[in-house]
């Protein structure tokens, strides 16, 4: 396998951009716990239509989070290494 490929400008751009998708999903995540409703800050939010729909796609959301985790875990330790 070629691992200069691995070694390039744009590896370090997806694994950049890899780790800027995983920090939002995230907070996409936590805006959208099952439990926030629930809380004093939160429980006027289902009220809202727009959380509604938001709200309706937090399992999918684990989905993403999952798959783009591996994917810059593994671009990460391609591209730097395992540092032990």
């Amino acid at each position: 396998m070629d691992t200069s490929v691995f070694q390039s400008v744009g590896a370090a751009r997806v694994i950049f951009i890899l780790g800027i998708l995983n920090f939002l999903t995230l907070l996409f995540i936590s805006s959208s716990c099952r439990c926030l409703p629930m809380s004093r800050v939160g429980k006027n939010l289902l009220k809202n239509h727009y959380y509604q729909r938001f709200y309706k796609f937090h399992c999918y959301l684990w989905y993403i989070l999952g798959a783009s985790v591996v994917i810059h875990a593994s671009l990460a330790i391609m591209y730097a290494g395992i540092p032990f």
